[in-house]
């Protein structure tokens, strides 16, 4: 997608910003005529648009929300803007923000929010998918309407590359493009991860344990699976994944160990699968090396694979 558009009225802005990003309302801020400008493009769904506009409020509503669901279900994404010129306000998740030029703020098209501007403005806006997030949506909404990595350097760089992005982009070609948009919202992921690891709060801990073990239990069957990768597929240091795990009496690997041998526990157990050989089973979840997996098992459950399997099967 290619949209340059200008408008001079305020019919013609609310189409302009709802064809650029989600079906949107706006409002006057000032009496007297009105001139706005959007230039986006289009990376492989992740949109780069940078916009130059008058005072005006724009409006998210849970009407238009539940409109826009009927037609393109599921097409929820992350907005993240950076304030270039004049000041405003963001609204979200029951918090506001201020913005002013410097500001990093993210908000969500799922749900209700208002961008009110006092002044003329101009603010970079990349809008992507929230699957492109590899983190919960539920974690993410913690950092609404909250000035993402004000306190963090990462959150400083973050702002330089979107900027330096912004001006860049339109003169790359399409693939070069993709790659790079691709990476400013992978490191948009990293602030964020930041973010919310920085606090250290217990709950925040809890959520992210919980988002780990999840990734764990979906990945059991690759043989690779271990904390560097856990680290790296959370946009984190192996160092922090470990402190989330503190305290909770089981650490990462042995995490991984317990649910693999409680999965092979379970196949060998079961009476239609007593036809598949035990070192097949092992493989099914990452444990490939027959000997390993029956020296790792016997340390777990106390007998072999192979005797559980014949105890089991005979009960």
């Amino acid at each position: 997608m290619l949209l340059e558009g200008t408008a001079s009225d305020f019919d013609g802005w609310q189409s302009l910003v709802s064809d650029s990003f989600v079906p949107l309302d706006t409002e006057p801020q000032r009496r007297g005529g009105f001139t706005g400008r959007i230039s986006a493009r289009d990376y492989d769904a992740v949109v780069m648009s940078h916009i130059r506009a008058d005072p005006h409020a724009v409006l998210r509503t849970p009407g238009l929300i539940s409109r826009s669901d009927a037609v393109h279900a599921g097409d929820d994404y992350f907005k993240v803007s950076l304030q270039l010129e004049g000041h405003g306000l963001l609204i979200q998740d029951g918090r506001e923000m201020a913005l002013a030029p410097g500001s990093l703020a993210i908000y969500d098209t799922s749900r209700p929010y208002t961008l009110s501007f006092d002044s003329d403005f101009s603010s970079y806006v990349m809008m992507f998918p929230r699957s492109r997030v590899t983190m919960p949506v539920d974690i993410v909404s913690q950092l609404t309407a909250t000035p993402i990595g004000a306190d963090h350097r990462l959150g400083a760089v973050a702002a330089q590359v979107i900027s330096q992005a912004g001006a860049m982009l339109p003169t790359l070609s399409r693939s070069v493009g993709v790659r790079l948009a691709g990476n400013v919202v992978d490191l948009l992921t990293t602030v964020m991860a930041d973010e919310l690891s920085g606090s250290g709060a217990p709950e925040e801990k809890q959520i992210l344990r919980a988002e780990v073990i999840d990734h764990i239990e979906s990945n059991l069957a690759d043989p690779q699976l271990s904390p560097s990768t856990i680290a790296a597929a959370h946009f984190m240091s192996v160092r922090t994944l470990h402190q989330i795990f503190e305290g909770s009496g089981e650490s990462v690997s042995g995490e991984i160990r317990r649910r693999r041998i409680e999965r092979c526990r379970q196949d060998l157990a079961d009476p239609l699968q007593r036809q598949v050989p035990v070192a097949a089973i092992g493989a099914r979840w990452g444990l490939g090396d027959p000997a390993h997996f029956s020296r790792l098992f016997r340390s777990v459950v106390g007998q072999p694979p192979a005797g559980f399997r014949r105890s089991a099967l005979r009960e």
